[in-house]
């Protein structure tokens, strides 16, 4: 089955196979990102700037802004749910508290050298 999905109400919400399931304004915990200074940022969603399948995961750019700092931009690509079953579409989100980890890693530690 192919899954579908877009944004919707100007990038408030993502809709998977015409089901609302992802909003914006959730705080989000990022780690080892690119966005701010800050050692774990805590952004704000305000919305969703692009969206797209890298099966089975649903990933989304975010703009919006770390309420530590002030930082405002777009983040990098974060998973924001999965399609867990391909023949009937079922999707599952992402706990919003727990943290996240911007772009795909192949090494989750820093080399000391």
């Amino acid at each position: 089955m192919t899954t579908d999905v877009h944004q919707l109400d100007d990038g408030a919400w993502i809709s998977v196979n015409d089901s609302r399931e992802v909003n914006v304004s959730d705080l989000w915990l990022l780690a080892r990102s690119d966005f701010c200074g800050c050692e774990t940022t805590d952004f704000l969603a305000e919305g969703f700037v692009k969206v797209g399948v890298d099966y089975p995961d649903i990933q989304a750019r975010i703009a919006g802004q770390c309420i530590a700092c002030g930082e405002s931009g777009v983040t990098d690509w974060l998973t924001v749910g999965r399609v867990v079953d391909p023949d009937s579409g079922e999707f599952y989100g992402v706990v919003h508290e727990s943290v996240h980890f911007p772009e795909k890693r192949t090494r989750l530690s820093h080399s000391r050298e």
